[in-house]
């Protein structure tokens, strides 16, 4: 059985190997046996989550994006962060909720969302709590061989092929994954499992193979360069096709809920009515709700739902271009399945393409 020495300092180590489709069922159980799996679950009717499995079974591989992106494994929608007891004796005291956990079968937009978050988060001041949550998961991904549906645009986004931010990453080749290892827990999790095969020159060939087939496979539907997308939103700020959306939009907050690198969040404290314990919470929360910019004496910074939109198309085209260089869309296409007024992300943006041609 083939082998890898993942000790520090040894030059024998291939970041590279294959795992055959019929080994995929005794690797899932090698996972369990040792912490929770989440991956990929079908509801039925083209939708799907990630959710915990108990066997590969339970796994649906060729998925549309899940409803919700796994950064609630990042960021949970409702996490407490503090908490305290007068009778105990306690000041307020932290507490951070992590548990090893791998997440198998996340798609190349899903895993560049993270890394969105992971440079939110890394930021100052940085957020303990996600990064000590972020550190006991283990990132296995999954490369898309085609275009999930005409809401995607990950083409455009450049988030179609792999660029980092997993542990171990498959490409499926037919009979065979090929994988990438990008870390040393994913070197550990390879020798540990003695199921892994060396690369041949073949599978090196299918990979590709598969690569080119994917430029044609993948091909983004606007008419414009991911680098020109700031522009574009800074050029049309007073473009009244803000408003037409702004009139659509029912302000309920399922885009920025899906959205895999939307991080925005509330927080309250939930005293005991008589005082003597008590938590702070943390919860999701959206730029889409009509409190979420409103301050004291009740002004608003974006009272108007035209305002809101537009903030929300700039947080993801724009503004993080400036700070972090890159976009923070990830082109799954969540926000368009999910809006119930029918705002679609790319309909938007061809809109403002066409106005600022005329």
């Amino acid at each position: 059985m083939w082998t890898i020495d993942v000790r520090p300092g040894k030059e024998n180590f291939v970041p590279q190997a294959l795992l055959r489709k019929s080994n995929l069922a005794e690797l899932i159980t090698l996972l369990l046996g040792r912490q929770k799996v989440v991956g990929p679950v079908s509801l039925g009717n083209d939708q799907f989550r990630f959710a915990e499995i108990n066997s590969s079974a339970e796994l649906s591989l060729d998925y549309l994006p899940t409803i919700l992106p796994p950064k609630k494994y990042f960021l949970p929608p409702h996490e407490m962060l503090l908490h305290y007891d007068i009778a105990a004796g306690q000041q307020m005291q932290a507490l951070a909720e992590v548990e090893e956990l791998v997440l198998f079968g996340v798609h190349t937009c899903d895993l560049a969302g993270i890394q969105c978050l992971n440079m939110i988060f890394s930021d100052r001041p940085r957020d303990l709590h996600y990064l000590l949550r972020k550190n006991h998961l283990t990132l296995i991904g999954l490369e898309c061989n085609d275009c999930c549906d005409h809401h995607a645009n990950c083409a455009l986004l450049h988030t179609h092929l792999p660029k980092g931010g997993y542990d171990l990453f498959l490409s499926d080749l037919g009979a065979d994954y090929f994988v990438d290892i990008a870390t040393h827990k994913g070197e550990q999790l390879v020798a540990a499992a003695q199921l892994f095969e060396p690369v041949t020159a073949a599978a090196q060939d299918a990979l590709a193979t598969l690569r080119r087939n994917k430029k044609e496979r993948f091909k983004s539907t606007l008419p414009m360069r991911y680098e020109d997308l700031p522009y574009l939103l800074e050029e049309t700020v007073d473009s009244a096709i803000w408003q037409q959306v702004g009139e659509k939009c029912l302000s309920c907050g399922n885009c920025t809920n899906v959205c895999p690198t939307c991080y925005c969040f509330d927080m309250v404290d939930e005293p005991q009515l008589d005082l003597s314990k008590g938590q702070r919470v943390r919860t999701w929360d959206s730029c889409q709700h009509e409190t979420f910019a409103k301050v004291a004496g009740g002004e608003s910074f974006r009272a108007e739902r035209a305002a809101r939109q537009r903030h929300r198309f700039n947080r993801k085209f724009n503004y993080p271009m400036a700070r972090y260089r890159r976009l923070f869309c990830t082109g799954c296409g969540r926000c368009s399945r999910a809006c119930m007024a029918a705002i679609d992300v790319q309909e938007t943006l061809k809109a403002l393409i066409e106005e600022r041609g005329r």
